[in-house]
């Protein structure tokens, strides 16, 4: 079948060759013969109770040089593609809000968007995995300056983090001696304005800071452990953590197990589950990323294996 698949995406020119996620499906996607077509948060608009987007026609290359070639924009529906990837970096803003609102009056006639627009609104990266708590580290969100201080005082050493990051950004950890404590949870919380959380920490990340890439549901065989880098306890590649392939665990399908029925029930095509140890720490909905790493070290191919998935689901349509 012929197919229009449009992205939308943070800026192509600013986006990391070696390492775009986005980017691999979208070549898996010209690989099938698709027509691509690129789009940015701005370029979503709503008229006269029509979502549109302005777009453009895309072609991508494996070439560090020049990786894309765009062509004219033009307004057209949304409607008018048969999937929408929804790969803006977080945060998860007002803005962010208000495009899945778009994207999802296209959802509603009949228009693929991965991941689901609604799921994409219900479900915080950090809290989404306490769902899960049979699979969780010890775990407490809050604001309270009370609060977070006697999780601190029960567990000795945490990690604080914001509800909102990525990449590794403002995460704290804060040992036994409560060094910094106070301005911390200060910052984390605005004032006691915004909740934060914190976990008990994992001495496990040293070995890596695994992610588990789900297709509907359904793990990859490998997990990228993102090792932290000397002095860090941030595994994130973002942080400058480095990427080591490994085969999943017995545990880490046990995980996956749990979580997965809950991911294909809610549309949740392409997600990325975060495993320090033995522990489910988040469950990335937003725009998982990975893939390349995994592709280089175990030879896979991710984005055609999500682009078949997408192509299964619309032909069953």
């Amino acid at each position: 079948m012929s197919i229009k698949i449009g992205i939308v995406m943070d800026p192509i020119e600013a986006i990391s060759y070696k390492k775009d996620s986005s980017l691999a499906m979208l070549w898996a996607a010209q690989c099938k013969g698709w027509e691509i077509w690129y789009m940015e948060q701005s370029d979503l608009s709503l008229v006269q109770g029509q979502a549109m987007g302005r777009m453009a026609p895309l072609q991508v290359a494996m070439n560090p040089e020049q990786w894309f070639s765009r062509g004219d924009y033009q307004q057209q529906p949304l409607s008018t593609l048969n999937a929408i990837l929804m790969r803006k970096d977080p945060p998860f803003d007002s803005e962010f809000l208000y495009s899945t609102q778009l994207l999802a009056l296209a959802e509603q006639q009949g228009t693929l968007i991965v991941n689901r627009t609604q799921g994409l609104r219900d479900y915080n990266e950090k809290l989404f995995a306490t769902h899960f708590p049979q699979c969780c580290p010890p775990v407490l969100v809050s604001r309270r300056d009370d609060a977070l201080r006697a999780f601190h005082n029960e567990h000795q050493d945490v990690i604080f983090k914001p509800l909102d990051g990525m990449g590794g950004a403002s995460i704290f950890r804060v040992r036994e001696d409560g060094l910094n404590l106070g301005v911390i949870i200060e910052t984390l919380t605005a004032h006691g304005t915004q909740m934060c959380m914190v976990q008990k920490y994992l001495p496990e990340i040293s070995a890596g800071d695994k992610r588990i890439l789900m297709i509907d549901g359904e793990p990859l065989p490998y997990a990228l452990a993102r090792i932290p880098s000397a002095g860090e306890t941030r595994g994130n590649l973002a942080a400058g953590g480095r990427g080591e392939a490994r085969p999943l665990s017995d545990r880490d399908r046990w995980i996956c197990g749990q979580v997965g029925p809950t991911l294909k029930a809610q549309g949740l095509l392409f997600v990325g589950l975060d495993v320090i140890g033995d522990y489910l720490t988040e469950i990335n909905v937003t725009s998982p990323t990975c893939i390349r790493e995994l592709d280089t070290q175990c030879d896979l191919d991710i984005g055609m294996q999500l682009m078949n998935k997408l192509e299964q689901i619309l032909a069953e349509q």
